[in-house]
């Protein structure tokens, strides 16, 4: 990590008082994520490694796996004025009001203390909500802007927004950064759909796996991705080729409401995820999680479909409970199978193991804390999966008690992973792009 003094004093009333210092951003500087990519911008994190995006069968994936949920910047300095300069693209759905821009959470050794956004930038327009096609409007790259930091030596993370792709340029403080020291935490990875991936989660660090990370003192890799949990060949070689201590898959909901599979395949498809995971990581604790309570498809199939009510977007399912005897996959036919299969497995593999979702989420949880769009938690629920998840996972008897640190394996993982790649992994084409709501 190099860095170097700007030759022009930025404007004082940014907060600057010294010339700054400019840090180019380089993969050592990042967490949470795979693999990375130099643009004509600068650097575009990645939650799938190239060879994985090479396999994309579609735009939704390629695009939420470059959304850097759960990814972070991390240095340590004695700056009091930070400023990342990114160029973000961001997501509108055409007849609605556009939503907010992306948070940038700042933490100081480990503490959320400050929050940014970035205006401009790039502009996705989804013009049609069953197709998903979207049209890509190039806009400038700007900056999040961090001032009044405590004085002194300190760690900084700066959590990148979930929902916003966003191409790392410089790092600009009014002192020098130097790498942050290895904070010797196991690495978790967990790999879910849009609800891991942080849909409706208010800011990036409020997203459910990285609060239950924080609950449970680990260092998270998020390979939630929305809409795309589909126990695809590549993401499971992804998961087994990368270092971790604890394991988790949160299986089944986008199974059931992308109707993508039957009983039939479902089943083989399952062991077969576990066991490429198995072939690289043989002794991991590996939590296997079905799905979350979601009425609309606890006993009806999918697929499902976007309904607008009263300019609210909300989904329901639009499957025939008929066909759940010819193995039209449910929710419950999904918890069924993951327990099946789990107890099977188990007989061998003492350190695999089996939670149902509705001990995450479930019928009072519900009742507290409704889903909006009938699909994704609200703020507030992810705060409640978070906390019953660390409760039930990172407990002295839980599933995830065990482990060494695995932190230097993944440390030399990542930073060996910034090879020059094709842009058009990232985010397809632009003139026609289908993204699923997060």
């Amino acid at each position: 990590m190099s860095t170097e003094p700007t030759e022009q004093t930025e404007p004082t009333e940014q907060g600057w008082i010294t010339t700054p210092v400019t840090t180019p951003v380089t993969a050592d500087m990042l967490r949470g994520h795979l693999d990375v990519e130099r643009t004509a911008h600068g650097l575009l994190p990645h939650r799938l490694p190239a060879r994985a995006r090479r396999q994309i069968p579609d735009d939704r994936l390629a695009v939420a796996q470059a959304q850097p949920s759960g990814v972070r910047l991390v240095f340590r300095t004695r700056a009091t004025v930070v400023a990342l300069d990114t160029l973000p693209t961001k997501r509108v759905y055409r007849g609605f009001p556009p939503p907010a821009d992306g948070v940038y959470d700042l933490l100081v050794d480990g503490r959320l203390t400050a929050q940014a956004t970035v205006s401009g930038g790039n502009v996705r327009t989804v013009t049609d909500l069953v197709g998903q096609t979207s049209e890509l409007t190039q806009g400038p790259p700007g900056t999040a802007l961090f001032t009044g930091l405590p004085a002194g030596d300190k760690d900084v993370e700066i959590w990148l927004p979930h929902t916003e792709i966003t191409e790392l340029i410089a790092l600009r403080t009014d002192a020098p950064v130097e790498p942050a020291r290895d904070s010797g935490r196991k690495v978790w990875l967990h790999h879910g759909s849009s609800i891991s991936h942080g849909s409706n989660a208010a800011h990036p660090t409020a997203i459910w796996p990285a609060l239950a990370a924080a609950r449970g003192g680990v260092e998270l890799v998020n390979l939630g991705f929305g809409g795309s949990a589909l126990l695809d060949p590549f993401t499971a070689r992804a998961v087994r080729d990368t270092p971790a201590d604890l394991i988790s898959l949160k299986i089944g909901i986008n199974v059931v409401n992308g109707d993508t599979m039957r009983l039939r395949a479902f089943v083989p498809a399952v062991h077969g995820f576990l066991d490429t995971i198995r072939e690289g990581r043989p002794t991991t604790p590996l939590l296997v999680v079905s799905p979350l309570l979601c009425p609309v498809q606890e006993d009806t199939p999918g697929p499902l479909a976007p309904v607008l009510d009263g300019g609210t977007l909300r989904f329901e399912a639009t499957g025939d409970p008929a066909e759940r005897a010819a193995g039209r996959l449910t929710l419950t036919i999904v918890r069924d199978a993951l327990a099946a299969i789990v107890e099977q497995r188990a007989a061998d593999d003492p350190n695999l193991h089996y939670l149902d979702g509705r001990r995450l989420y479930g019928e009072s949880d519900h009742a507290e804390f409704p889903l909006p769009d009938a699909i994704h938690p609200s703020p507030e629920g992810h705060r409640r999966i978070a906390e019953n998840f660390a409760r039930l996972a990172f407990a002295d008897d839980g599933p995830f008690a065990a482990g060494t640190s695995g932190a230097a394996d993944y440390q030399r993982m990542r930073t060996s992973s910034a090879q020059p790649s094709s842009r058009s992994t990232a985010t397809g084409s632009p003139s026609s792009v289908r993204i699923e709501p997060v």
